[in-house]
């Protein structure tokens, strides 16, 4: 046996039980979600699994036709659009305030950053539906200083998805901004005092030398945020369960809904076979992306 044929040997033993767990809570979970997309499996399927019937891709078809999915996909991509930058830009704005020479106690900073992101959500939406209260909260408060009418955040169609996407951004633009700052971190300061030298101004520096180099780590925190955008759930479910009139219902909320409040098993399979495809094209977009960058 030659040596490479050994080493193959090797790395496969030692990759084995990294590729058995992948297989057991990734693929397999996969597999028995599209064949349960193709299935009429229901809630009596569970105490009579004879019941289970093998229909194809009416689901699909079905799913395609419903209005609920249709509002569902374009609350999501609605989220996405608008919120991946209104998290990364306050994201990109903290890194560098906590990241300047003149910043004293950054540490600090960084800590009450990162607090909405660490904090429970339970805890967080206490606080924001008091921000958000139509008579009462202190946005309105702040409307009405400047002769604004009070506005009904969370139950009016027209604001609720933007009051959830504000909050979203909030809580989550703290993960991007560690990040940012590792990057930061991770530069060169002596291409900096060359600049300097040769009498670039602190914007040119930004804009020709900064972004630059942040651009693979801005890049991944955009495709991680889009991505966990796309799964969004847990805000609209706190917050307002979907409502008004379905004014914030994200796909992973409906799957939710079909899955375990209406024991609609298969169809809510074919959503998160759906979903899956719309996450999987992004992050092969995403990927394209980024080795067009390396090129």
């Amino acid at each position: 046996m030659s040596a490479g044929t050994r080493n193959t040997r090797f790395g496969w033993v030692f990759a084995a039980p990294a590729l058995l767990v992948i297989g057991i809570f990734f693929l397999l979970p996969i597999a028995a979600g599209l064949v349960l997309s193709l299935v009429n499996f229901d809630i009596y399927s569970i105490g009579d699994p004879s019941t289970i019937r093998f229909i194809g891709p009416r689901h699909y078809a079905a799913l395609f036709r419903d209005p609920a999915f249709g509002q569902a996909l374009r609350n999501t991509l609605l989220f996405v659009v608008v919120g991946l930058p209104l998290t990364l830009l306050p994201a990109l704005g903290a890194a560098l305030l906590v990241n300047a020479r003149l910043t004293r106690f950054p540490s600090l900073f960084r800590t009450v950053f990162f607090a909405p992101v660490v904090t429970t959500l339970v805890a967080v939406a206490v606080v924001w539906r008091a921000l958000y209260h139509p008579r009462f909260g202190l946005i309105n408060h702040a409307l009405a200083f400047v002769h604004l009418r009070p506005i009904d955040w969370l139950g009016d169609p027209r604001w609720a998805l933007p009051a959830i996407i504000l909050l979203a951004s909030w809580k989550n633009f703290g993960y991007d901004m560690v990040i940012l700052v590792a990057a930061l971190k991770n530069m060169n300061p002596e291409v900096f005092e060359a600049a300097r030298i040769d009498g670039a101004s602190s914007f040119r520096q930004f804009f020709h030398i900064t972004l630059p180099l942040l651009r693979p780590a801005l890049l991944f925190v955009a495709f991680i945020t889009a991505v966990g955008y796309f799964q969004l759930f847990a805000e609209p479910y706190v917050m307002t369960l979907g409502g008004p009139l379905n004014s914030t219902l994200s796909v992973a909320l409906m799957m939710y809904r079909e899955g375990f409040r209406w024991w609609n098993l298969g169809y809510a399979a074919a959503i998160a076979v759906v979903l899956f495809a719309i996450i999987l094209a992004v992050s092969l977009a995403g990927y394209a992306l980024q080795r067009r960058r390396e090129l």
